[in-house]
């Protein structure tokens, strides 16, 4: 998404915020989650940009509902009451992170009227760039509730909400569980059953329970992990340009070619990309053994899928790609080692730390030279009968797909980061890479390489080096 690049005729940032207040019924404190541990590091060590980790969703609201302000923040109270994770700061107790929940308190919101609604009829403008002014600035966990709220009212009825998430404290799959209550508390004001478990919940568990999956995932990594080559992007020398990009390839093609091969084969789109990945990237430099690093949801364990906290983490999958399989025998190789990668994501990232520093590697670092696959989509798997468009179709579509360079990074971790974005009637593979070790015009050739590939397994036997040329 691009910053927009007007505002409407009252700046949103200008506004002072209302407050919707919440009541929880208890306070409690304890440690942070192994999840939240991992994006720590990712945001206080290394640095990334608040605007790459910040959770950023809309809800829109119909005109027919008839919504008031005070409604709303009824319902965004009641949000923050039933989800004891989102009234939670994180403080550093006697050199350990904690975090504690609040019985009560008030969430500040700000509250837009659309000036100029004939520009602006149901307040999406001023919707998108409230979620730039409210996931730009980085979260004070001390001080501040990890959600920032806005309302956009039209008419003097509110037609958006805007919601930015802490990735310190939810996840991408908790996000659409709390947007689907606050759905519901807009609309119907109430939501029906208990809420899942929150964070604090999460992490009494993993001090206890899920202590001894914790020691099983340890030993896979440190099990496998001496079988890969970190041979993939070495240094290529200083970049003419600036070192750390970010790019993304728009395709139609690779959207329909994907879920052609995904319904052919019996797998998930999100194997069939994973493939393709390790596919490209393997022939780059022809390794026997290709590494791949995911990130897994952790939603496995019993209700751990309504949970509303930070469980995702790092998985790796291991591909063996001695014999070079041609690219359909490829596709179950990459389900197992998806698989394998997710059953064993689910860690105690200082236990990690320990296993890794007695092999003489930085856990901190050791992922950056590997490709990281980042498959951000919401779940939407074609059927085993799904038919897309004839071959002649799906290559003019390949003609048309585009590719752009978005902003500039002062700084980035890994060599190479692929994020898989959903995209309308389309897919989208936003490429950020180091240029030390992967040029600019090599990163766009990679993504078109991968699409290619794809719009050619689609219909026909792919052979190694799986080149669709």
């Amino acid at each position: 998404m691009l910053i927009p690049q007007s505002t409407p005729a009252t700046d949103p940032a200008q506004e002072e915020p209302t407050y919707a207040e919440f009541q929880g019924g208890r306070s409690r404190s304890g440690p942070i989650t192994w999840g939240q541990r991992a994006v720590w590091l990712t945001v206080d060590l290394f640095r990334s940009p608040q605007a790459f980790v910040n959770l950023r969703r809309v809800l829109t609201v119909s005109a027919r509902a008839d919504v008031d302000v005070p409604r709303a923040l009824r319902a965004l109270g009641a949000l923050v009451s039933r989800h004891e994770s989102l009234r939670t700061r994180v403080r550093l107790v006697d050199g350990e992170l904690r975090q504690e929940a609040a019985d009560r308190g008030r969430l500040p919101v700000r509250v837009h009227a659309v000036a100029e609604v004939p520009a602006d009829p149901d307040g999406r403008a001023a919707a998108e760039l409230l979620t730039w002014q409210l996931g730009d600035p980085r979260f004070d966990h001390t001080t501040e509730w990890p959600i920032r709220a806005a309302l956009v009212t039209v008419d003097g009825r509110v037609r958006q909400v805007v919601v930015v998430f802490s990735h310190s404290t939810v996840d991408f799959h908790a996000t659409e569980t709390v947007l689907r209550d606050l759905r519901m508390l807009v609309l119907r004001g109430s939501v029906p059953g208990p809420p899942g478990l929150q964070s604090l919940d999460v992490a009494e568990r993993e001090q206890q329970t899920e202590r001894r999956r914790s020691d099983r995932s340890v030993a896979y990594w440190v099990r496998h992990f001496p079988a890969f080559t970190v041979g993939l992007f070495e240094p290529v020398g200083s970049p003419t340009g600036p070192r750390f990009r970010r790019g993304s390839l728009f395709s139609s093609a690779g959207y329909d070619a994907v879920r052609l091969i995904a319904a052919r084969h019996g797998v998930s789109s999100s194997t069939v990309l994973l493939a393709a990945t390790a596919a490209v990237t393997t022939a780059m430099d022809g390794q026997d053994v290709c590494g791949i690093v995911t990130m897994a949801n952790n939603r496995f364990p019993p209700q751990y899928d309504t949970a509303v906290s930070k469980l995702n983490q790092f998985g790796i999958c291991r591909i063996d790609l001695a014999d070079r399989p041609d690219f359909a025998a490829l596709l179950p190789r990459a389900e197992q080692a998806a698989l394998d990668a997710y059953r064993h994501a689910y860690y105690d990232p200082d236990a990690l730390a320990v296993a890794f520093a007695e092999l003489g590697h930085d856990s901190h670092w050791m992922l950056a030279p590997f490709c990281y696959l980042n498959d951000i989509r919401l779940p939407h798997e074609p059927g085993s009968a799904h038919t897309g468009p004839d071959e002649a179709t799906l290559r003019a579509a390949a003609a048309r797909s585009t590719f752009r360079w978005l902003e500039e990074l002062d700084g980035f971790v890994w060599r190479c980061r692929i994020q898989i974005v959903d995209a309308p009637g389309a897919v989208e593979l936003v490429i950020t890479v180091d240029t030390w070790y992967l040029p600019a015009d090599r990163a766009e050739r990679l993504l078109r390489t991968v699409e290619a590939l794809l719009v050619e397994a689609a219909f026909r036997a792919v052979p190694w080096p799986w080149s669709p040329t």
